[in-house]
């Protein structure tokens, strides 16, 4: 999820009275911290640091959500309604590399540090209720590089902004992962002898399929007159829910939970 400046589509106009997008390089980086699953799956929370940066570079879109780095290759015209997104995706998956507070979980041993890449590609509308406003409808798939599940992730998702105010922009993002076989069977598996190890049942993920469904609401207030320059803040909280037989999962089911939720505040800058 991106913290962007006004949480707008790039290149979209703002409203009466506020200023236009600077047309050369612009950044915005947003650092923070909040509450969120210990893993995915799990019932416990801890808390995370939070950093992301959107940017402009001689015309392409940089975006950082996290571990995750996105760069649009593609370059809009300006003031145009429709903009194209693609371009490559990279990203760190940490997920059960480090301590984890329930024993159960724990005795099955961590997981090695993913290294996913891949790619997106994606479609926006601008002015769909209002003129600044924006829906944007992308799709990303990346594969694990790096042994740690060996699989894929395909990440359907459609996000709209819009102002909320003059200082004030709001993104609200629907998501969902499909996830291949070796990623279920990495991180929902239970082996016999982890079974005989943790307490928990047996069991095995076999297949493909819809991992987890869930939104992101993100909103941004401008502390200064320029949206586009200086200091703001953000919070963002999100939700989903994991699905079939990754919900079933005893790591899930018995150890956890399949409701996931979490929130970050911090501070943005933009110049």
């Amino acid at each position: 999820m991106t913290i962007p400046a006004l949480a707008q589509a790039p290149d979209s106009g703002p409203p009466a009275g506020m200023p236009k997008p600077p047309a050369g390089d612009r950044f915005t980086i947003g650092i923070g911290g909040g509450i969120g699953p210990d893993h995915e799956g799990s019932n416990e929370t801890d808390f995370q640091p939070g950093g992301v940066m959107q940017g402009r570079i001689s015309g392409f879109d940089v975006q950082v959500r996290g571990t995750n780095i996105y760069v649009d290759l593609i370059r809009d015209q300006p003031g145009s309604d429709t903009n194209l997104t693609f371009g490559p995706v990279a990203q760190v998956r940490l997920d059960r590399t480090g301590t984890i507070r329930d024993a159960r979980v724990a005795a099955l041993g961590d997981r090695k540090t993913a290294v996913e890449l891949g790619g997106y590609v994606g479609v926006g509308k601008r002015g769909v209720l209002i003129p600044p406003d924006s829906v944007n409808v992308e799709l990303s798939f990346v594969h694990d590089m790096a042994g740690a599940h060996g699989s894929y992730i395909l990440s359907p998702s459609v996000s709209y902004s819009t102002p909320l105010s003059r200082q004030t922009y709001a993104r609200l993002v629907l998501s969902a992962d499909y996830v291949g076989e070796g990623f279920g069977r990495t991180y929902f598996d239970v082996t016999p002898a982890g079974a005989a190890a943790s307490g928990l049942k047996a069991y095995g993920v076999q297949g493909g399929g819809f991992k987890s469904a869930g939104s992101v609401l993100l909103l941004v207030h401008d502390l200064g007159g320029d949206p586009f320059t200086g200091v703001g803040l953000f919070a963002l909280g999100g939700y989903k829910r994991l699905l079939g037989k990754y919900a079933a999962s005893p790591v899930v089911r018995d150890a956890g939970s399949a409701s996931q939720g979490f929130g970050v505040a911090g501070v943005t800058y933009s110049f």
